[in-house]
């Protein structure tokens, strides 16, 4: 079936979606019951669906399309790409321009320690990559005991049988028998959820020195690395206490073992900075990336890798043996270049740090003002409302947790806007050239939705 718009009508592209689609992260039996929802076409931050409806895509796809849908640039690139050359492999001693090219613009953007990037196709294979250097690197040092990464509850960092033990979500260790072994998880910097006994400011510190305690309980000769989001996307928009980061830092600064920065949401833009490691200003040894790195056109992700890893890892003279049949793919580094040169010639992410980012965070925390809203937090252009049942006791949550968040997501794409659910907590991480017009639309969609949802849960008595 060639997938153009309203070839089929909606009921029938439900019905073979259902019969032969499986979706990621998905109760299928209950998808297939309701009905997928179907996207036909995307121009800048607006989604068309089979039925001809335009949606607010408040998530930049899953966190990804940073110059919005529809870029010329980026298909004249693949275009031009594909008729040159569509695909070779990087293996057996063999490159490619685009791939040569992409690596040297990459090198600029990154932090000056940082000059080599190793390619893969996802933010989970990324983060597989970095499972296997971490470890190899210590073996080529002669430190074969440093094994151990250690991760944070609720982190993410894919789906992948690596990616999911290095997260910390309890949800995803529950398939599959995970984590694997090695991997050892630290609070996370949640104070909403985890910390309103404390001042952000002390809660900060306190989180970030349980780093400290699991290094000196486990032996720092034995911890490997440390694995961390700048702000943690996937589990709910978690923006850590002003404290916490330099409290980090000084512990790094202060072990032998490698920082993990996982820059796959944060990167490219979405904080104000080329990197989120940046924006807090610290030192990561390994920085997995994806997503904004080609905006969603096409898959790619890659691993940054410092001049210490790389001088590690070529000690002993022999073979990293690991790789993938598309590391560098010319065609999706083509697409990355032709983003990246959008991303600096329209000068998003200035843009995102002194114009839109700042315009939207103040229209977005009004709403924390809302009676279902017990706080409401923004950095860059991301940001997140936490649903409560009693604004008065913001500790409090809801009975059933989880509901009231997908009712609301619910809500909102009746509303014509995409946010997200995570738990009880609403995010949005929309495109980098979301416009003042739009951002005033996004937030009254937000607040619409929002009343619409607390009459629904007063209604039904979850209120209170």
């Amino acid at each position: 079936m060639t997938a153009h718009s309203n070839i089929y009508p909606t009921k029938a592209l439900q019905e073979l979606d259902a019969a032969h689609h499986w979706h990621p992260f998905s109760d299928m039996k209950s998808l297939n019951a309701e009905g997928s929802r179907v996207i036909t076409s995307a121009d800048g931050v607006w989604l068309t669906d089979s039925n001809g409806n335009k949606i607010l895509d408040g998530m930049a796809g899953l966190w990804c399309v940073q110059v919005g849908h529809g870029r010329s640039e980026i298909t004249e690139a693949v275009t031009k790409q594909m008729n040159e050359l569509a695909y070779y492999n990087t293996f057996f001693k063999t490159t490619h321009p685009p791939a040569i090219a992409l690596s040297e613009k990459l090198a600029k953007l990154a932090p000056d320690h940082i000059n080599t990037v190793f390619y893969c196709s996802s933010g989970s294979e990324a983060n597989d990559t970095v499972f296997r250097m971490v470890r190899t690197y210590w073996d080529k040092m002669g430190k074969r005991d440093k094994k151990v990464i250690i991760g944070r509850w609720n982190g993410y960092h894919g789906s992948t049988l690596a990616g999911t033990s290095l997260g910390g979500m309890k949800a995803m260790h529950a398939q599959g028998d995970l984590p694997v072994s090695g991997v050892h998880h630290i609070d996370q910097p949640y104070w909403f959820g985890e910390g309103q006994d404390m001042s952000p400011e002390n809660f900060g510190v306190h989180v970030a020195r349980k780093l400290e305690e699991a290094i000196d309980q486990i032996g720092e000769d034995k911890v490997a690395a440390f694995i961390a989001e700048p702000i943690q996307g996937a589990g709910g928009v978690i923006i850590p206490p002003e404290t916490y980061w330099p409290e980090v830092k000084r512990i790094l600064e202060e072990r032998d073992i490698l920082f993990v920065s996982d820059e796959v949401i944060c990167g490219f833009g979405r904080l104000g900075e080329w990197f989120g490691s940046s924006y807090y200003g610290v030192k990561p040894d390994l920085m997995p990336i994806a997503k904004g790195l080609t905006s969603g056109y096409l898959p790619m992700g890659g691993v940054l890798v410092s001049d210490r890893v790389v001088e590690g890892l070529m000690l002993a003279g022999d073979d990293f043996n690991h790789g993938y049949t598309y590391s560098g793919h010319p065609v999706c580094a083509a697409a990355a270049l032709a983003n990246l040169e959008i991303i600096e010639r329209d000068g998003l992410v200035d843009r995102v740090k002194t114009d839109i980012g700042p315009y939207l965070k103040e229209r977005w925390l009004k709403l924390g003002e809302h009676e279902l809203v017990g706080e409401a937090r923004m950095t860059g252009l991301v940001g997140a409302l936490e649903l409560v049942p009693d604004k008065k006791n913001p500790t409090k949550k809801f009975s059933d947790v989880g509901v009231p968040g997908t009712l609301c997501r619910d809500v909102s794409f009746e509303h014509g806007m995409v946010m997200r659910a995570v738990r009880d907590s609403m995010i949005i991480s929309p495109p980098l050239v979301l416009s003042h017009e739009e951002a005033d639309h996004l937030v009254a969609t937000a607040e619409k939705t929002l009343n619409d949802t607390y009459r629904i849960l007063k209604r039904d008595g979850w209120m209170g």
